[in-house]
């Protein structure tokens, strides 16, 4: 990785890009400083001080501490993210959006648009929520109408603001520019959840204590990134035979493919809709500003992550069985509808490939499904682990840290792929310098 950044740097037009990424980098993190206007900032922090949940503090860390903080940027690239799943799921379910996507990039273009729109109509719907949910309860100095109106704007405002800086890093910079916007706010709040972890069981102990400490933690942090990173490389290739035919008087055909299949090929997908499943309930009642009593605040307490694993309170951590049985749900459900094998199956027949030793048509398509359902249990069993073990460490020992499963694999995952993005484009550069010579 060091070296391929060292190579990249001798490239001028990559290091532009990546300079230019950079630049952009620094204005997130700057406009994560700026407040809204009128917004009481010191009642936000000790409002927040008081949540138990971890939703918020999740929702925290992916925006780098402009929740916490109120920023203009608070609401983040998080309505652009929701926007491009719902659009995704739709493509599936509508026809129309369906063939504008394989119209090829004029399609991509117009798709591309509407999630814009969709973006701004989620930003909008999320700052006015939290504009009169928090509003009313202090957040705001002075809650009237023209406060409100100007919280809602700057919260829209700066959500697509940040989405056009995602959209310039992808044209002018290195490319991956939503995830990599989302993972500068992740790893801005890592020194302060290593430092938070680091005094709470390392610093003041014993010498022993503390070694040991240290040893267990950089040792968990290191093989749930190991895993992550074996998750995201890890593919299945299944091998194609293409059959010759007579094109005119040559013979073409006879060659071997392969079908690359991963083994996470939701990615981090059905970890976030697990955790937003969860966590919704416990959201709309904190901005409703109820605290929950009785059975439903049971039942909330069951919902909220920081009370699961417990082992004085075995019974809320019923609440994970249903984040796992989530997990692994939204594993197969995202990528059923991301890789059809029928469809896979019947392009093959036509182009008249075969997988050795499997008859075309529905035999192909059964084996591809058989194969895919295995992978898609080892991916989902890999996720459950990454993001329920942070949780058995809170709960037992008290560990609590916003930087958790979920942050570690979008990190790993953004920073691959980046990667692997420059050293194609690297590549392409080689190509181009060998064919102008």
């Amino acid at each position: 990785m060091l070296t391929t950044l060292k190579n990249a740097f001798k490239i001028k037009e990559i290091r532009n890009k990546i300079l230019y990424t950079l630049a952009m980098l620094v204005v997130i993190r700057l406009g994560s400083q700026l407040p809204v206007p009128g917004v009481d900032r010191s009642y936000f922090s000790a409002w927040f001080a008081q949540q138990t949940g971890d939703a918020f503090s999740f929702f925290d860390a992916i925006t780098g501490g402009s929740f916490l903080n109120m920023s203009i940027l608070a609401l983040n690239i998080n309505p652009y993210i929701t926007s491009s799943i719902i659009m995704q799921l739709l493509t599936i379910a509508i026809p129309k959006l369906e063939e504008m996507q394989r119209d090829g990039e004029d399609g991509r273009k117009k798709i591309a648009s509407i999630t814009r729109y969709v973006t701004v109509a989620l930003a909008l719907i999320q700052a006015t929520a939290m504009a009169i949910g928090f509003g009313r309860q202090g957040l705001l100095v002075n809650y009237n109408a023209v406060n409100v109106i100007t919280c809602i704007a700057a919260l829209t405002a700066g959500s697509a603001f940040l989405m056009w800086i995602g959209e310039r890093i992808t044209e002018k910079g290195i490319g991956n520019g939503i995830s990599i916007v989302l993972v500068i706010n992740i790893v801005s709040r890592l020194p302060q959840s290593l430092s938070s972890l680091f005094n709470q069981f390392v610093f003041g102990k014993a010498p022993a204590t503390a070694i040991l400490a240290a040893c267990i933690i950089i040792a968990i942090i290191v093989l749930m990134v190991v895993l992550v990173i074996i998750l995201n490389a890890g593919v299945r290739k299944i091998p194609v035979q293409y059959a010759k035919k007579v094109q005119g008087r040559k013979m073409v055909g006879g060659q071997t493919s392969n079908i690359p299949l991963k083994v996470n090929t939701s990615g981090v997908i059905p970890v976030i809709f697990a955790s937003s499943i969860m966590q919704t309930p416990i959201i709309i009642c904190s901005l409703l500003g109820y605290q929950g009593t009785g059975f439903w605040g049971e039942i909330l307490k069951g919902l909220n992550q920081s009370y699961w694993c417990i082992p004085s309170q075995p019974i809320y951590s019923i609440g994970l069985i249903v984040y796992i049985l989530l997990v692994i749900f939204f594993a197969y459900f995202y990528t059923s509808i991301t890789f059809n094998p029928l469809m896979v199956a019947d392009n093959m027949k036509k182009q008249g490939g075969f997988i050795p030793g499997i008859r075309p048509g529905k035999p192909t398509s059964d084996y591809l499904t058989r194969v895919l359902n295995y992978l898609i249990f080892i991916s989902a069993v890999g996720l459950v682990i990454v993001a329920v073990l942070p949780f058995v460490f809170n709960g037992v020992f008290g560990a609590n840290i916003s930087f958790g499963g979920t942050s570690l694999i979008i990190v790993v995952s953004v920073v691959l792929e980046t990667v692997k993005q420059v050293e194609s484009q690297m590549l392409v550069r080689n190509y181009k310098g060998f064919l102008n010579d």
